[in-house]
């Protein structure tokens, strides 16, 4: 494989076409180039990737764990991310609000879709409660975690499942729901081609895997 190959994989619509029928979503248009040269600034002594792709966020919050993980190297080995410790949250479909803008979260009812309720209020969150504020970097949230180091990836794949299902409970059409999703991921947030192959992709760059 080509030094161009290895920094950019293109998706193909066939691919993204399988991917949506099996779901019931309309393929995308056009198959966007998605950089993953990213992965190759990942330099740390010890590396790990946490998948959260199935993980059912109306139940817990999976963010504890890297926080935990990064806790035990510093008590240990005294080590700090990102310079010693490179740590990833894999992100599918399920776990995809945590992905998620707060306006996305309002504009499709991501709280009443996933099940996944706000503390404040008792009833589905229209905003994404997985955030947290940027100014406190030691917390169990996406920003906390993402002002250490840590890189957050969201499915590309997924993304056309999530649309076709999110246009079934609107009445919207996928490809526009789609756009929107990728237009509303969080800030820092990586795209990859697709999760399956992602997590082989990093393990074979010295990551180890945990599944939460």
């Amino acid at each position: 494989m080509s030094a161009h190959d290895r920094r950019t994989f293109l998706t193909t619509i066939g691919s993204v076409a399988a991917f949506g029928a099996a779901a019931g979503a309309q393929p995308p248009s056009a198959s966007p180039a998605i950089d993953i040269s990213w992965f190759d600034a990942f330099k740390g002594k010890h590396k790990q990737v946490f998948d959260l792709g199935s993980f059912d966020l109306s139940v817990d919050s999976p963010l504890r764990q890297p926080v935990t993980y990064l806790m035990a190297h510093r008590e240990v080995s005294h080590l700090e991310p990102p310079n010693d410790i490179n740590v990833i949250c894999a992100i599918s479909h399920k776990a995809f609000p945590m992905n998620a803008t707060d306006a996305l979260w309002e504009k499709y009812k991501v709280g009443e879709h996933w099940g996944i309720k706000d503390p404040q209020t008792g009833k589905p969150s229209v905003r994404n409660i997985f955030t947290g504020p940027a100014t406190n970097p030691g917390a169990a949230t996406v920003r906390g975690l993402q002002a250490r180091g840590i890189v957050f990836w969201q499915c590309n794949a997924a993304l056309g499942a999530i649309a076709g299902e999110l246009a079934q409970a609107t009445g919207g059409k996928a490809q526009e729901i789609r756009t929107d999703l990728v237009a509303g991921l969080l800030p820092g947030v990586r795209l990859v081609p697709a999760h399956t192959w992602a997590i082989g992709y990093v393990q074979e760059r010295g990551f180890a895997y945990e599944k939460l």
